[in-house]
C-alpha cells in the first residue's frame, strides 16, 4: 500500500480517488472547492490538504486530474504546486486529458527534481470511473509505470505503456477522434431507422451483434432514439478534447476531416443549450433539425 495524494475531485477524479483509498491506499485529497474534498473524506476516509503541494508533500504518488493544459500547470508549477514539494524519487501521474505538449514540459521540468511523470488520460467516462474499469493509456518512463501501475490498477481494468512522454495524450486523441465519427455515424442510423418507422429496439438489439457493434451502441443506442443525453461524457469537454487533436493534427499533418466536421456539430449543440449533454446529442440535430 503506497501513500498517495488526488488532485482534482471533479466527476472523474472523484470516484477515482475514492478507489485508491478503498484499494487501501493512503490519500490526501486537494480540490479548488474545498466543500467537495471535505465531502470526499467523509465519504471515504483519508484526509484533504489546503494546496496542492501540501497534498502532495510526502506522497510516493501523485495523481492528477483537472480541465486543461492551464489547470495542469497551475497545479504542478504554479504557487503552490505540487513538484515544489514532491521528493526526488516520486512520481506524478496525470489523469487529465491535455496536449502531448504540456505533458512533455512537465515532464521534463520533474525530471529535472528527480521526479518521474507520468501522462495517462483516461476513457471509460463517469460511469467508468465509478465502476473503477477506466482504461488507462500512458506515456513515460519504463521503471515509472512499472512503479505506477500496480496502484492504478485500483481503478483501471487496463492499463498500458503506449510509449515516451506525451504517448498517452496522443493515444487519447486518437480514442476521441475514433469516437467522434462513430457518434455521428450511429446518429444518422438511428435517425434513419426512426424515420424509416423501425422498431429501434429490435433494430439495434440485432445489429450491435454485428460488424456494427461498439460501446456507444450497447450503451447509448436506447437513450438516443428517446433523446435523453442529461447524462454522461459532456459536450464542452469533447470540443475541449477534440480541439486538441485538431491543432496536434496541424503539427503532425494528420487530416481530419469528420473529426473537423463532427467539432462543428458538437458547436451546434452548444448553440442549442446541450452544452452538458452527453456526446449522443449529436442526434439531436438530426430529430429536431
Amino acid at each position: 500500500m503506497a501513500k498517495c495524494a488526488f488532485i482534482g475531485l471533479g466527476v472523474m477524479g472523484y470516484p477515482m480517488a475514492g478507489h485508491l483509498q478503498k484499494a487501501g491506499h493512503e490519500v490526501t485529497v486537494y480540490n479548488r472547492t474545498t466543500a467537495k474534498a471535505k465531502k470526499w473524506v467523509a465519504e471515504y476516509g483519508g484526509a484533504s490538504a489546503a494546496t496542492p503541494a501540501e497534498a502532495a508533500k510526502g506522497a510516493e504518488f501523485v495523481f492528477c486530474c483537472v480541465g486543461n493544459d492551464d489547470d495542469l500547470r497551475s497545479v504542478t508549477t504554479g504557487d503552490d504546486g505540487m513538484l515544489a514539494t514532491m521528493d526526488s524519487g516520486t512520481v506524478l501521474i496525470d489523469n487529465t486529458t491535455a496536449s502531448a505538449d504540456v505533458a512533455r514540459e512537465i515532464y521534463a521540468q520533474a525530471k529535472d527534481k528527480g521526479i518521474s511523470f507520468i501522462d495517462a488520460p483516461v476513457s471509460g467516462g463517469q460511469a467508468g470511473a465509478e465502476n473503477g474499469v477506466l482504461t488507462v493509456m500512458c506515456g513515460g518512463d519504463q521503471d515509472a509505470f512499472d512503479r505506477a501501475a500496480p496502484v492504478i490498477d485500483a481503478f483501471s481494468k487496463s492499463c498500458k505503456l503506449m510509449g515516451e512522454s506525451g504517448s498517452g495524450q496522443l493515444t487519447k486523441m486518437v480514442n476521441q477522434i475514433c469516437i467522434a465519427g462513430l457518434v455521428q455515424g450511429l446518429s444518422e442510423g438511428v435517425n434513419f431507422g426512426v424515420k424509416a418507422g423501425l422498431d429501434m429496439s429490435k433494430v439495434l438489439d440485432v445489429i450491435s451483434k454485428g460488424a456494427a457493434g461498439s460501446w456507444q451502441m450497447e450503451n447509448r443506442g436506447s437513450t438516443m432514439v428517446k433523446n435523453e443525453f442529461d447524462f454522461g461524457f459532456a459536450v464542452d469537454w469533447m470540443r475541449k478534447d477534440l480541439g486538441i487533436c485538431l491543432e496536434e493534427s496541424k503539427r503532425n499533418g494528420a487530416r481530419l476531416p469528420v473529426t473537423a466536421l463532427v467539432d462543428q456539430f458538437y458547436a451546434q449543440v452548444q448553440e442549442r443549450g446541450g452544452n452538458r449533454w452527453d456526446t449522443s446529442s449529436l442526434i439531436d440535430l438530426l430529430s429536431r433539425g
